[in-house]
């Protein structure tokens, strides 16, 4: 049968997992000023770059559907060495089409990775799935926190080129994950009740999911504007400021350590008030803070960071905690389809804001995201629980 409790153990594995593969794919916005300067290309092109490590999420939907009928705990333990290899490889690419591909294996590698991991949260979560989403977030959040300053520490030691000597330690996370996974067998968690059903055709689950995956796609169209801005091109924003690369990294490091902090309170926080109750108060609150952020200089934006970063990420967890709300059979399939959707959403945000960029400036696209994030609030206002048992 399936267990309500809380899996402490196996939920802090899964998120451990997320970490340190997560640390490697967030090399690239913190490099991204030294790329372009070293190959000479725009900010359209420096945000297909991230366009490009996306499109493997387009597969999320075929993947779901292999992960739902068969063991795939060893995409979770390989994925971390083999994204760490491509990912480390791109300061010695010597040309931005060999960088491209580099980009494009760490995309599959992290597909492979996030599709199956937040369906084996679900079920090793009991009833408190918002919370097992947080911790499973936050293992993320917080590598986009330590990787933009493991990737400028080794450039400062070794250069641009010297950053392939980052490889060892993505290999002995395998190693470690190996050894920690390998007996890890989250179907046994299904509950014999939901295995003697009827089987449920895709078709079926796509349809009793599609409400719920038009407002997740929603706050990701809108919202996805500001987030991408700041996420890829927030280094390059404050180095063109006049700061350092260094403060550049930093003012990044400390925005994805604040949404550390939201994604790890907001699944709470919705299990308690409601997922729509969160949606409504971060889709108003981000547009303003962005508005405060890019009127203000100097030291102040270090503490509107801190406030965007929580703010502008802590509808993530609940998003999938939404999604998963619903018991069904495709767990993986129906992720899958949001991954899919939600990376694809936020890849043409990118590369909008980077088309945007060359245009009329980083300042004034900054600006844009921000009347384009208002229109989320009606969609999150029509937004229905499905889940209206709140923890206490």
């Amino acid at each position: 049968m399936l267990n309500n409790k809380f899996n402490t153990v196996k939920v802090a594995s899964i998120s451990v997992a997320h970490h340190i593969h997560d640390i490697y794919t967030s090399f690239l916005a913190p490099i991204l000023p030294l790329l372009m300067e070293k190959f000479g290309i725009t900010y359209t092109l420096a945000g297909l770059l991230s366009l490009i490590q996306r499109i493997p999420s387009l597969a999320n939907p075929f993947i779901g559907m292999v992960a739902d009928k068969v063991s795939v705990r060893y995409f979770i333990i390989f994925t971390p060495a083999l994204t760490a290899i491509s990912m480390s490889l791109i300061g010695i690419a010597p040309s931005y089409i060999f960088a491209a591909i580099l980009l494009l294996v760490s995309g599959i590698s992290s597909t492979l990775f996030h599709v199956p991991a937040p369906v084996m949260i679900k079920h090793v979560s009991g009833n408190k799935i918002g919370k097992g989403m947080s911790f499973y977030m936050v293992g993320g959040e917080l590598a986009r926190t330590i990787g933009p300053v493991t990737v400028l520490g080794a450039v400062s030691l070794w250069g641009l080129e010297g950053t392939y000597k980052l490889i060892p330690l993505g290999l002995i996370a395998s190693g470690i994950l190996f050894y920690k996974f390998k007996d890890i067998k989250i179907r046994q968690d299904f509950s014999s009740d939901e295995v003697k059903k009827p089987v449920e055709t895709y078709k079926i689950t796509l349809k009793r999911f599609l409400p719920v995956l038009i407002t997740t796609t929603s706050i990701v169209l809108f919202r996805g504007g500001m987030k991408s801005a700041l996420t890829l091109y927030l280094p390059t924003y404050i180095k063109e400021a006049g700061n350092t690369l260094w403060f550049a990294g930093i003012s990044l490091s400390v925005l994805q350590l604040a949404g550390a902090a939201g994604t790890l309170l907001s699944g709470t926080i919705s299990d308690k008030i409601g997922r729509k109750n969160l949606f409504v108060i971060s889709a108003i609150g981000t547009p303003v803070l962005m508005f405060l952020f890019v009127i203000s200089s100097g030291i102040v934006t270090i503490p509107l960071l801190i406030l965007l970063g929580v703010f502008i990420f802590a509808p993530g967890p609940v998003m999938l905690a939404a999604v998963h709300d619903k018991k069904t059979q495709n767990g993986a399939f129906i992720n899958g389809v949001y991954m899919g959707m939600n990376f694809l959403i936020n890849s043409l945000n990118v590369l909008a804001i980077g088309w945007l960029g060359d245009i009329i400036g980083l300042e004034n696209t900054f600006k844009i995201t921000i009347a384009w994030g208002l229109l989320v609030i009606p969609f999150v206002l029509r937004f229905k629980e499905t889940n209206k048992k709140f923890v206490p």
